[in-house]
């Protein structure tokens, strides 16, 4: 991609929530964010290092932990701020009966249907892209989800730019982690190759990001194109940045459980009102690696196909 981006698309994972630590299949149930991961640490931290960038608007999943986390962001651009949307075409991957039950990384029992295992009140990782639990929805599904999303919310954005030969276009995503590694896949295979990424881009930290930069193919940014209504030429879509989390290398837990409590949006910082500043001794796992689903780990197989 020669010439500069027409539109650019960092896509968001919300901070901490309350359910990411409790090890259970998060999906529609709306946990709100962790102490950890809005008011004190996570969320601000990412607002203050894309502050810089100025987005021409702002979409997010409804859910609590992903709007919160959008507000943040929005919180920290200068005025006048960009828009702040929602839609629910950006939730995260739905568990159905699953919902808020403890997941676990044990081997299916052999001779048991995955609805056997839920009978017995067991919500396994499931391997494969098609199988869901009741009710819910399948990796598939939400991929399908993902393209609608693709289609409904960035594609006008990039035909408005192509048509008016706009360039230097930001804008933002805030969603969750598997649905935004279908998102980011979905925009790459609009590509003029239209070539699938693979799972390279599954397994984002909490309030990481991923970058999408889209170009048309053989022209010169600032041109602008006769287009019919909803065709476009030829383009370029590549991820130039992926899982960055820079943000996070100064985030320290509150001592005493604050962190991991519900965060209170009326509340007082917590850090002025116990005398702020200290230090956290440094958690066991790595800032941001608390997951909201097992399926989000990037070392979990998932058997294309099946």
């Amino acid at each position: 991609m020669a010439h500069k981006p027409t539109i650019t698309f960092t896509f968001i994972r919300h901070g901490e929530s309350t359910d990411n630590l409790r090890d259970v299949w998060a999906g529609w149930k709306d946990s709100p964010l962790s102490n950890h991961g809005m008011s004190c640490s996570q969320a601000k931290a990412l607002g203050a290092s894309l502050a810089n960038i100025r987005f021409t608007a702002i979409y997010a999943s409804p859910l609590k932990r992903a709007l919160w986390t959008a507000q943040a962001v929005q919180d920290a651009q200068s005025e006048p701020k960009p828009p702040l949307n929602t839609s629910l075409l950006l939730r995260e991957q739905y568990w159905g009966i699953a919902e808020g039950k403890k997941w676990t990384m044990e081997p299916w029992i052999q001779g048991l249907s995955l609805e056997d295992h839920c009978a017995r009140g067991l919500f396994p990782v499931i391997p494969n892209r098609t199988q869901k639990f009741p009710e819910g929805e399948s990796l598939d599904d939400l991929a399908a989800r993902a393209r609608e999303a693709v289609d409904d919310i960035i594609m006008p954005h990039i035909r408005s730019a192509v048509r008016a030969g706009q360039k230097d276009i930001h804008m933002a995503v805030v969603s969750h982690g598997l649905c935004i590694s279908e998102l980011v896949c979905a925009l790459v295979m609009k590509d003029v190759s239209g070539r699938h990424p693979g799972d390279r881009y599954r397994g984002l930290l909490n309030t990481a990001w991923t970058r999408v930069a889209v170009g048309v193919k053989d022209t010169r940014g600032g041109e602008p194109l006769e287009l019919p209504s909803d065709h476009l030429p030829p383009l370029e879509v590549r991820v130039t940045e992926f899982n960055r989390h820079e943000h996070l290398n100064s985030v320290a837990r509150q001592k005493g459980g604050i962190g991991s409590a519900a965060h209170d949006p009326s509340q007082q910082d917590i850090r002025a009102f116990f005398g702020g500043g200290a230090t956290a001794k440094q958690t066991e796992n790595e800032e941001g690696r608390s997951e909201s689903n097992a399926r989000d780990e990037v070392d979990v197989t998932i058997e294309e196909g099946k």
